[in-house]
């Protein structure tokens, strides 16, 4: 009799809920900072737990949008920031998490959050017709 392929075994278990206060992980920060960033969300009552994470996420996926959709919402504003978030109001956040930190987290999150500033900053090549 041929035996159960694993994969077939652990489809039937069930998987564990994930528990209210979670962290999530973010590349590139050491577990010192993300405790931290844990802590301010859970004193601070301008943030909600996961804040940080989902506004580094909005910043991250913003300044990776093809620069002409960049500039229709700098002209023109976006209507779906209303329901998923502004990107610039993530920044904002961001940037308050920042000062509220400790130094050496600080730090640490200051260079995951330089890393997409210098997508966003970056200037476009010329343009050249020929």
């Amino acid at each position: 009799m041929p035996r159960r392929r694993p994969e077939h075994l652990r489809a039937g278990i069930p998987r564990r809920p994930r528990r209210p206060d979670a962290r999530p992980v973010i590349d590139g920060l050491s577990s010192r900072a993300l405790a931290e960033i844990a802590r301010l969300e859970h004193t601070r009552n301008y943030l909600q737990p996961g804040d940080v994470s989902a506004a580094l996420r909005v910043w991250k996926d913003y300044v990776h949008r093809p620069e002409r959709q960049l500039w229709d919402d700098y002209e023109w504003g976006n209507v779906h920031w209303y329901c998923c978030g502004s990107p610039l109001e993530a920044r904002a956040l961001l940037d308050t998490v920042m000062q509220a930190m400790l130094p050496r987290s600080a730090r640490e999150l200051r260079m995951v959050v330089s890393r997409f500033d210098a997508v966003w900053i970056q200037p476009s090549p010329p343009y050249d017709p020929d």
